[in-house]
């Protein structure tokens, strides 16, 4: 009898101990999906406003469109990308400050990544000034990169905007306060529409109407930021002299953060660049410009004919969107498997699987199979697939072998850098995290 009872008791100990997890779990689900479904929102919102300048270059013709596109490829190349990797270097320690209630902590490098995004921005317009210099010796077509410098020139107001823009989504998203990013661009994106029907059919600033449209819409994006950040209390302090140093824990996470963002990002753009190298390259470029926001195999034809109406680049783009679908189911593991990496501030190991996966495996079998193979368009979207593949088995790998409990330490050591304080706890938790190898 004592057994059965003790067995019995046993049992309602492990089933209350059980139900106590899945409440976690629950309780755990819940608050990932309330900061997930907005951020993923805003996501959607921002692809929109895409479509929508893609939708007014395509019927403005297809030189237009071409060299849009380009003008977007090589923006994103030299410009976003590295401006939207470099703000990532922040994140970790926003969110880790937040965690710690190191609000001075947050506020500072919110002004440093500011400053620093700034002074970043300035080679950025040279560049942007100078890109005929670039794309003419690598063989693009004269008339499509003279376009593309155009939309590149009156792009200049919407870098500097995103240079505000990025740390200041961060600072909020690091407090899990998602939802203004969200209205805030929403409203963005329901007035891109309208700047674009004013500059671009009214005006008929062409090429010109829809770059300075996007800078438009950015502009009012940072200022329903800027307003609600203000009239809710949840501005910052002001920037002191302190913002003027103490720039290495930022650095350090910026500069790996800003390449593993980069490898993956110009992997898509320079498939833009090498569409120019092909046959009927306006057609190509065109087709890769807007195919890169779509994954909607079902209605690839719907899809292509909301752009152009030009018969050879409807047919190109609905050849690949089954294929862009696909490398989706790539996407979803490799993107969960980022932001932990990146939320444990291991950039590194992010950079080295992007290089590894996309540059030493996607871009091989995409120049084969597009060059060699005479695939052509499609053998682009192939390589894609299998640089996904290959990202999201590595991100997996990388997650299954963490030490969470060196990560903890970690963030510590991250929090209390150049405090003057608990010096003896800091070389132990040092002597671990350096002990210990990491992933």
């Amino acid at each position: 009898m004592g057994s059965k009872a003790e067995g019995g008791e046993y049992t309602m100990m492990e089933a209350a101990e059980k139900e106590k997890q899945c409440w976690g779990i629950r309780r755990e689900v819940k608050a990932l999906m309330e900061l997930a479904f907005p951020i993923a929102f805003t996501a959607l919102i921002f692809y929109a406003r895409s479509m929508v300048s893609m939708l007014f270059l395509g019927h403005l013709g297809d030189l237009e469109l071409a060299a849009g596109s380009l003008g977007m490829a090589f923006a994103n190349i030299t410009g976003y990308s590295v401006l939207s990797g470099l703000a990532l270097g922040m994140e970790p320690l926003c969110s880790q400050a937040f965690g710690a209630k190191r609000m001075n902590v947050l506020s500072l490098t919110l002004h440093r990544c500011v400053m620093f995004l700034l002074l970043c921005s300035i080679p950025i317009s040279f560049l942007w000034l100078n890109i005929s210099d670039i794309l003419l010796p690598l063989h693009q077509d004269p008339n499509i990169t003279r376009m593309a410098h155009t939309y590149l020139i009156f792009s200049l107001p919407d870098l500097l905007t995103h240079s505000f823009l990025h740390p200041i989504r961060i600072y909020l998203r690091a407090q899990g306060i998602t939802h203004p990013v969200t209205l805030a661009s929403l409203a963005g994106t329901l007035l891109h529409f309208p700047f674009n029907y004013l500059l671009v059919t009214r005006l008929r600033l062409g090429l010109a109407g829809v770059a300075a449209a996007s800078a438009a819409s950015s502009l009012s994006i940072l200022l329903f930021l800027a307003t609600h950040v203000c009239l809710t209390g949840l501005h910052c302090a002001a920037p002191t002299r302190d913002c003027l140093s103490g720039w290495k824990p930022l650095l350090r996470l910026a500069a790996p953060s800003c390449v593993s963002v980069c490898l993956e990002w110009w992997w898509y753009e320079i498939m833009i660049v090498l569409c120019g190298l092909l046959v009927n390259p306006t057609s190509t470029v065109a087709s890769m410009g807007f195919s890169a926001m779509l994954f909607a195999i079902g209605t690839r034809r719907s899809w292509g004919r909301m752009f152009t109406n030009d018969e050879n680049i409807i047919r190109i783009t609905s050849m690949a969107l089954p294929i862009l679908g696909i490398c989706e189911l790539g996407n979803c593991p490799q993107t969960v498997g980022c932001g932990v990496v990146r939320g444990t501030a291991r950039p590194n190991t992010a950079a080295n699987i992007n290089l590894s996966a996309f540059y030493l495996v996607g871009m091989p079998v995409a120049v084969g199979l597009g060059f060699w193979l005479d695939v052509g368009f499609c053998g682009l979207w192939l390589g894609l697939l299998s640089a996904q593949v290959c990202c999201a088995g590595l991100m997996l790998y990388v997650i299954g072998t963490t030490d969470w409990d060196v990560e903890a330490h970690r963030a510590q050591l991250l929090m209390w850098h150049d405090d003057g304080t608990m010096d003896e706890q800091k070389q132990t938790l040092t002597s671990i995290v350096t002990v210990t190898p990491l992933a």
